[in-house]
């Protein structure tokens, strides 16, 4: 029980020291134009989230539209098998001397 204390006393410290570091990055000279760029980047971000959202609406209809014309089509909607390596024949290029 008496760790506790301490470790109370270590974190009010360390929060102390980060509230006065805060402080003094404030008042730094520039400070003003970091903070100004820091919100725009925020404000960009959240622009940028948006439209990324709008993209996953579009893809999730580009899909329903594609099947739609597989449909029509008469296409299957299974895709195009590929060849692997492990279907693939091995040949062995060393030979046994005799």
């Amino acid at each position: 029980m008496a760790k506790a204390p301490q470790q109370r006393t270590l974190v009010s410290r360390l929060a102390d020291a980060g509230e006065e570091a805060i402080q003094k990055l404030g008042g730094a000279p520039g400070a003003d134009r970091v903070l100004g760029a820091m919100n725009a980047m925020r404000d960009r971000m959240d622009e940028m989230q948006k439209q990324l959202r709008a993209i996953a609406s579009i893809e999730k209809r580009l899909v329903a539209i594609e099947r739609r014309l597989d449909k029509i089509e008469g296409k299957s909607t299974a895709p195009a098998r590929r060849a692997t390596s492990s279907s693939r024949k091995k040949t062995s290029t060393s030979r046994k001397s005799s």
